[in-house]
């Protein structure tokens, strides 16, 4: 399907070459895909690529361009340009804070593998800057790497060694901050805005896009998972220390090199007592998929002012079929969340959007009731980070969808239904509640 277009308004198709050089195409504008959908991309489907931005090219895959000339959608192998020459789609990771609204078209080759996890947004070449189908969630500089210069981490790293040398969750941050680059990691050496107390070395969910831990053997998982459980201890003095030096702080049990913390439950509720003993400072938040609403209610109990549910979707079929628990139902997620707004704490999903799929009406209506049945008090949108194609396929398999009506449209629906639902990306602090738009 395709949508009609101005040539003024196109932006240009940009590709790669065999050697992951990225250059334009004259005469062809930049498509994005949405499962089913096709759309040559205009101004008005993009912004400036946001700083910190990465481009990569698809190998396996043919990209899908908009012929200026004949107005057709077209799938290409080769260079038009230069015989013989291969050419590749080119995506943009876009930078924390933003969702894709379009998805790099392409078409797969015969037998070509999974992609690796990242989100994989449609770019293009205007005026002399990329272009990317990105939407501003969040204006927030938590994860913006102009803040959080190399030199400034490793002097971080120094100074904590010193302060708590035998501290084996410290050492742990270390590789993340330094060896996988986690913005998290990095914050928390830096002194600043969040800091991550990852706890658990089990799951009780099977998420095909995992990032910790994959029994899929053609999906590399994108760091280790801890692989130790830290004690009350430890995990209070990262956490006190964040704490003390931070204005309006936040601290977050359940991080990607873990498993669900609801399953560590045995060291993260004395630490949130032991930190609650020290200061009523700080907010002390948990990243979750929310299995547990016993344990849940057994953390309120100890001092949690807040959670994080992370689900794809609320319709139990399509969550069923990319979380695949293990030993809990989609029934006790919405039993956490009910238990959570009854005590009043600040209960938020992690939404992982993937267009053509999250934007389908099916999608929409049922997000849309979720939300008057379960009154949460905010989204944050995140990208889903998985091959789109194979996603979809999973999804269309688990459930019907119509034609996606476009993520900016889904977000001007839901902000529509609830005005007063708080948008976002990152966890906010205390202090943030009552701010009605964050973005």
């Amino acid at each position: 399907m395709q949508k009609p277009v101005k040539n003024n308004r196109l932006i240009t198709a940009v590709v790669a070459n065999s050697k992951g050089q990225i250059f334009e195409l004259e005469g062809y504008g930049a498509v994005g895909m949405a499962g089913p959908t096709l759309a040559p991309l205009t101004t008005e489907d993009t912004i400036n690529m946001p700083f910190g931005s990465e481009l990569m090219f698809l190998p396996d895959r043919k990209p899908i361009l908009y012929n200026t000339v004949s107005g057709m959608i077209e799938t290409f192998t080769e260079n038009p340009f230069v015989s013989g020459e291969k050419i590749f789609p080119v995506a943009a990771f876009n930078s924390p804070g933003y969702i894709t609204s379009y998805i790099s078209a392409y078409e797969e080759k015969q037998d070509a593998g999974y992609l690796p996890l990242f989100s994989y947004g449609a770019a293009g070449w205007q005026k002399g800057k990329f272009r990317s189908t990105a939407i501003l969630v969040d204006i927030e500089k938590r994860q913006d790497l102009r803040y959080m210069k190399h030199e400034n981490v490793v002097a971080g790293v120094h100074k904590l060694r010193k302060k708590m040398p035998s501290n084996r969750l410290r050492v742990h941050l270390e590789k993340c901050a330094l060896t996988y680059g986690c913005p998290a990691g990095k914050n928390f050496f830096l002194g600043r805005y969040e800091a991550p107390l990852p706890t658990s070395k089990y799951c009780n969910a099977r998420c095909l896009g995992c990032i910790s831990l994959q029994k899929n053997d053609k999906i590399p998982n994108s760091q280790d998972r801890i692989s130790f459980t830290p004690s009350p201890d430890e995990i209070a003095e990262v956490a006190l220390e964040h704490i003390r030096r931070v204005k309006n702080s936040v601290v977050s049990f359940g991080q990607g090199c873990e498993g669900d913390p609801l399953l560590a439950a045995e060291v993260v509720e004395p630490a949130i007592r032991m930190i609650r003993s020290e200061t009523g400072r700080g907010t002390i938040n948990i990243n979750t998929n929310g299995s547990r609403p016993d344990i849940l209610e057994k953390l309120f109990d100890a001092g949690l002012d807040s959670m994080r549910i992370s689900m794809n979707s609320v319709r139990k079929a399509c969550y069923d079929a990319y979380f695949r628990p293990q030993g809990y139902s989609f029934s006790d997620i919405a039993k956490g969340i009910d238990i959570g707004v009854r005590r009043g704490i600040f209960v938020a999903i992690n939404y992982l959007n993937c267009p053509g799929f999250t934007d389908t009406p099916e999608e929409v209506a049922a997000l849309i009731l979720f939300i008057k049945q379960h009154p949460i008090n905010m989204i944050q949108w995140r990208n889903l980070n998985y091959d789109p194609v194979r996603y979809w396929q999973g999804m269309n398999a688990a459930a019907t969808h119509g034609k996606p009506v476009g993520m900016k449209n889904v977000l001007g629906q839901i902000k529509k239904a609830f005005p007063d639902l708080k948008y976002g990306y990152f966890n906010p602090p205390k202090e943030k509640f009552g701010v009605k738009n964050l973005k």
